[in-house]
Formats: structure tokens, sequence, C-alpha cells
């Protein structure tokens, strides 16, 4: 087979789109559903999932957070009791409106997101402090029709989520867990899938609907589009009142309770085939990588078969026994370099290659994906895989970040900022706060204030759009 049929056939430079639709089905992550909108997740892009889900859940359980679920179908009656909110959602929600051939009567929405039901069963549980905190996180999938172009991972009517709903008896440890969970977040991206983000506020305008304030992380990807990675909301008061979701203290007062809700999606993965990704395909980090190491035996007789099969079987069960995922890739009918290109393809961090040859002089060669480094590794030093992966990982990161500054432009003339957002990228620019100032530039530039960073709420300069005084410097952009 040539290139055309099983390689990616545009370059990631010349056209990303193309480029990163391509990565996704021939590195057999996601797959087109019969119906518009929808994609099927495939073993591999189920297995990043889960390892992230895997992590998520340690670090939400050791924060006193439990697992629940919910059920898809939310009543009309119950979305109207947060006016507000709900008007957000509206024109993406989908309705069921029969049962067999019976109209259903109130209304059925598939659900676009949990808060009025998840609300309402919480008013039922919660009666006094006894109760609080209430922290419940639901693996889920949220459907909203998506009106724009359709890509996977990142704009499709069905996607994977959690959502975070907790409940508390004060203002102060509601906002210190809005707090925590954005700091998971960080920490999760950067650290298993390699991906810098920038935490911060969302702008009144941009920020959740119903929520006090949102917090985000953002990611500058390297067609120099934004993208939302996840977001943790400080919901105050704002849906215990409609919901009565109330709670009596020690001397027995009724008090509302304070609020927050948080969720990231399998967004996340498309943002690591951006990031990482190149010309040949996928490129994962070892953390989140289902394979971690391929082996690939080389053999011209069924003599160096034997032996080369003996040695690649010992590999592997060394590795296994540190906790490596390991898959010997023993496929007769294909030749080594088909191999090595359609791993290269699948993104796998690390490549084995043995053959006769090689065991003769007691050692293998080594094929880092990332950055294509071929080096010889003696056979008695082959737990030194295990240090390897880590350093793939760090490197990963820090290549990464590389390439987020080299895409971060701080500036403070209007003229040269429109004629610059033209290529992308995250703009540093100071703005007055008004929102004026905000839709103009949207209007003029098609970039949004994606996130005000914690460390520059406070930093004084001259709005770039009225040159007013200016006491925060946020992030402009254009966003996926």
């Amino acid at each position: 087979m040539g290139r055309e049929s099983v390689g990616i056939s545009v370059s990631k430079k010349e056209d990303f789109s193309e480029w990163y639709t391509q990565v996704v089905l021939k590195a057999k992550l996601a797959d087109y559903a019969p119906v518009k909108g929808l994609i099927v997740l495939r073993p591999d892009g189920y297995s990043i999932w889960e390892s992230l889900k895997s992590t998520f859940d340690k670090k939400f359980a050791q924060n006193g957070i439990r697992n629940g679920f919910l059920p898809v179908l939310i009543p009309e009656s119950l979305l109207g009791k947060e006016k507000k909110h709900f008007a957000g959602f509206n024109p993406e929600v989908f309705w069921v409106t029969h049962s067999g051939d019976n109209e259903v009567g109130d209304r059925l929405a598939l659900r676009p997101t949990s808060e009025t039901l998840a609300y309402t069963l919480y008013a039922k549980w919660i009666k006094s402090w006894r109760d609080l905190p209430l922290k419940i996180n639901f693996w889920n999938t949220a459907l909203r029709a998506e009106i724009k172009a359709t890509k996977p991972f990142l704009r499709t009517s069905e996607f994977l989520w959690q959502e975070g709903h907790t409940v508390h008896s004060t203002e102060e440890e509601a906002r210190e867990e809005v707090k925590k969970i954005l700091e998971i977040y960080k920490n999760t991206v950067e650290e298993e899938l390699a991906i810098p983000v920038v935490i911060g506020k969302k702008s009144e305008k941009e920020k959740f609907v119903g929520a006090v304030y949102t917090t985000t992380m953002e990611s500058i990807m390297p067609d120099g589009k934004a993208l939302q990675m996840g977001t943790s909301h400080f919901l105050g008061q704002n849906f215990s009142k409609p919901f009565e979701v109330k709670f009596a203290d020690r001397d027995n007062v009724e008090h509302f309770a304070w609020q927050t809700s948080w969720g990231v999606s399998w967004r996340l993965i498309g943002a690591m085939i951006m990031v990482h990704g190149d010309d040949k395909g996928l490129v994962l980090p070892p953390k989140v990588a289902p394979i971690q190491v391929v082996i690939v035996p080389i053999y011209n007789s069924d003599e160096d078969k034997l032996r080369v099969m003996q040695k690649v079987e010992g590999i592997k069960e060394e590795l296994e026994s540190t906790s490596i995922r390991v898959h010997i890739d023993d496929r007769n009918e294909l030749s080594p370099g088909y191999k090595f290109n359609d791993w290269e393809m699948k993104g796998v961090p690390l490549r084995i290659e043995i053959g006769p040859k090689d065991i003769q002089q007691q050692k293998v060669v080594l094929a880092k994906r990332y950055n294509k480094e071929k080096i010889d590794l003696i056979l008695k030093d082959i737990e030194k895989v295990d240090l390897i992966l880590k350093e793939i990982q760090k490197n990963m990161l820090k290549n990464a970040r590389e390439q987020a500054e080299r895409n971060t432009i701080e500036i403070s003339e209007y003229t040269e900022f429109k004629e610059k957002m033209e290529k992308g990228g995250f703009f540093n620019a100071a703005w007055c706060g008004k929102q004026v100032c905000e839709d103009k530039i949207k209007e003029e530039t098609g970039a949004d204030i994606r996130v005000i960073p914690f460390d520059r709420e406070k930093r004084y300069s001259k709005c770039i759009y009225c040159k007013e005084p200016s006491s925060m410097i946020p992030i402009f952009a254009r966003g996926y």
C-alpha cells in the first residue's frame, strides 16, 4: 500500500484542519457515527479517556468527592426553574416529545448539562449542616445540537465528560473548592497529556450562565486558535435559591447553601492530538498511551524467528514486570518498514527493534516517536526503558511549552493587534473591563477574552481598544 492510502496525505502546517481529521480517523481513535454530529470512540481513543478518568477519580477521591449517576432525560419544567441559565442552552437542546406513538406530556430534554436535575435532588437529600459538604461527580455524556461545523472531540452533538456538583455551608468553602478543582485540572492536563495551560477567570460576558464567576484553563493550539480545556464555576446561591437547596445550621437556623460546578470533556483528547501530532500521525504522551512500547521483531528465516521471538518474549516479560504497557507486533504478512510506519501513525511513544544481528551484539534499537531519535540500548540495561519513557513525557511538555510561548504575544497597539490576530495566537493585551470594548474587539477581530490570568488581575496599563486606564491584562484569542 502507498502512503496515500494509509498515511497522512496533508501536512500539519499546510492544512491543519484536514490533517487533524485524518489523524483521528487513520490512527483509529474515533470514527463518524451514522447520525450527523456524532462520533464513535474506538478502543484506543476510549483507552486514553479511561486513563484520564482513572487519574481524575483518584484526585477527586482525595478531595472527598464521590461518583454518582444521573439519567439523561430532564423534564422541561425543571429546566425552567433557573430561566437565565437554561436560556443559554435552549438553542442546543434535543427534545423528546414521544414515547412510541404517545406524547410524553412535559417535554423531556436530553441532558445538555445537569445543574437543574442535580439540584432538584440535592434539595431532597440535604436537610442539615451534617449533610454538608456534599461532593458528587458524574461521568456522563452531554447532548447539545452542534450548529457550527463539527469536528471529532472538539465539536460534536454528544460528548463524554465529567461534571462535578458540590454544596457547601459557607461561601469561603465553596470558593476554595472552585480553586482546588481548577488546580486538579491543570496538574492532570500538564502531567498526563503534556499540555501547558493558563488558568484564571472568564470575563463577565464569557462566564457560565448562572454562575457568579467562572474560572477556566485555556491552551493555545499550534494553528493559533485557543481551546478551553476545562472550567470550574462558583455558583454562589444562584441555584440554591430557586431550587431550595437549604440546610439547618447547628442552631437550627435555615440557610441557603453555596454551590460549585465544574467539568472537562473528551476535548482534552483533541487538544493532545493537535499539540503533539506531526505529519506522520499521532504522538502520544507515555502516561496515557494505550501501548507505551511496541516491539517489532525482525527476521528472515524460521531459525532466526525462533531465536528473535524467544528474546522478544523475555523483553516483554521484563518490561511488563515494571507495569509498562507492551505489545509485540508479530504480524508475519507485513514488512518491518510497514510496521514502523503503522506504529508511528498510532503514536506509540517507544518502538523496540530487534533482529539476529542485534541479539549477536546483545542490544536493541530504540526509536522515540516524539523526536524520531534512534538509539542503541544494551540488553542488560533494558530496565532503563522506564526512565526513557519518563524522559519522553517530560520533554514533550517542555516542547509544548516552547511552542505555546512562540504563539504568545505581548501587545499594546490595536492596529498591530488586528494585523497579527489574522495569524492567531495568545495576545496579552490590557482591557478596561468594559463590555463595550470587549464586544467591539470581538466584532472587529473575531477574538474573545479567553482568560484573565490570576497573576494579571491587578496589572495596570491602558486598554488596547479605548486607551482608558486598565486594571487587568487578559489573554485574547480566536477559539474553537
